[in-house]
């Protein structure tokens, strides 16, 4: 008897008649002889609504507070897949996050896993029952408080069972096929990926990728864990990533056996652009800078420094989330004056786009066209950032989706035919 982790996002289980399916997705597994733990999002926009909420109430909620609001969206779905499938004469138990023995640090609303101790989960299966665990959710053993770990926590969350538990495969349920070679809500000829490496998958997510959270991928790579990213909507099979990223990339035949694999287009629209104009080139300032950032909480990602002009000074540019954009803005201009930098210029309308792949370094003619398909678009470029795997832009915010487009068809990713959006809107 195999064990599977199957995770269901929230436009899977949006309303009553979703979860009516879920639950007999759940117990065709369970009546095919495999032992199932559901892990469930917040039903269809149910967090945001929360937010929303939160928001006409207060413009500071505390940190403790809304983590007990947010977690009470994947509580509901539990609750309610468990009666669904109880409906269909298989018994289930849910269980909320504390419960299932996720135990996270203190930090409210971006929690890290500490420890998993799953045993109330195992208990259950063995006893013969679906385990249905809240996603995106824990306890602190430090503070005995509920926190919650970020966007796409559930994500984490199942797979974090899965490695406790040994699952043999952990099933990512969403609402489109698999992992594309780009969002097909954008580039409708997006072709669907049939197995892709740990470390392209990794490099997707980081890129702005939201089939898959970024946390969870960087967690089934450390511990093993196989990943099944397929649609609630369809019977179709969808994409296995697989951890190991010294598997052998199968060739087809007539190809070339020395080439850049090209694994596909991410984009990002959630970034904001900073640069720091007349800052002194000497050796202490970059740090200067970085250091209050972190000390705001905000995490950079991609960073541009100018040469030094005549009146050696330089500019530093860098971008980071546009939710973090005025608190970090803030922190550098009341520093201002010590740091010695003359402006800042923020600009929340820009957008990153990536592509993505392997051994793209060591093959020039990558670049090159890539930069050409952005330049015969008519897209400016504002930052370039380069990895082994990965070259990201800066583009304005209003090209974004039109250089998405331009990348993926440029390195041949068109596929024959429109891809299958079931549901959601890619927010």
């Amino acid at each position: 008897m195999s064990l599977i982790v199957q995770k269901y996002g929230g436009s899977s289980v949006a309303d009553a008649e979703s979860i009516k399916r879920v639950a007999r997705r759940v117990v065709e597994t369970k009546r095919a002889g495999h032992q199932v733990v559901v892990v469930v999002s917040a039903m269809g926009d149910t967090t945001d609504e929360l937010l929303d909420l939160a928001a006409d109430i207060t413009a500071a909620p505390p940190s403790r507070e809304m983590d007990i609001l947010l977690s009470s969206g994947e509580r509901m779905s539990m609750a309610l897949l468990a009666m669904a499938i109880h409906e269909l004469g298989e018994s289930a138990q849910s269980f909320t996050g504390s419960q299932a023995g996720m135990i996270t640090d203190a930090i409210h609303g971006k929690a890290r896993i500490i420890e998993v101790s799953p045993q109330r989960v195992q208990e259950s299966l063995d006893a013969g029952h679906v385990g249905i665990v809240a996603g995106f959710q824990g306890m602190s053993r430090e503070s005995r408080d509920i926190t919650t770990m970020g966007r796409g926590g559930s994500d984490t969350t199942a797979v974090a069972l899965a490695a406790a538990l040994h699952a043999d495969a952990c099933e990512i349920y969403t609402d489109v096929d698999g992992v594309f070679t780009a969002d097909p809500r954008v580039v409708k000829t997006a072709r669907k990926i049939d197995e892709i490496s740990s470390e392209d998958m990794l490099e997707m997510a980081a890129a702005g990728s939201k089939v898959l959270n970024l946390r969870s991928v960087e967690y089934a790579r450390r511990f093993g864990v196989k990943l099944h990213v397929r649609s609630s909507f369809s019977q179709l099979e969808g994409t296995w990533v697989i951890p190991d990223p010294s598997d052998v990339i199968t060739i087809q035949e007539g190809e070339p056996l020395e080439q850049p694999i090209i694994s596909g287009v991410a984009h990002d629209s959630s970034e904001a652009k900073l640069t720091i104009t007349g800052v002194p080139d000497i050796p202490g300032k970059a740090a200067e800078i970085f250091n209050l950032i972190a000390e705001a909480g905000t995490n950079i990602d991609m960073i541009v420094q100018n040469v030094s002009d005549e009146t050696k000074t330089t500019n530093i540019s860098f971008t980071l989330p546009a939710d973090d954009g005025p608190k970090s803005t803030e922190i550098l201009q009341a520093h201002q004056e010590r740091i010695g930098f003359e402006s800042l210029a923020y600009d929340e309308q820009v957008g990153k786009v990536s592509l993505i792949g392997g051994g793209m370094r060591n093959h020039p003619g990558v670049s090159a066209r890539f930069f050409t398909a952005l330049r015969d678009a008519g897209i400016n470029i504002g930052l370039i950032s380069t990895s082994e795997i990965r070259v990201s832009v800066i583009t304005a915010a209003a090209d974004l989706e039109k250089a998405v487009c331009a990348i993926h068809t440029a390195f041949g990713l068109d596929a024959d035919q429109e891809a299958t959006v079931y549901a959601g809107t890619g927010r």
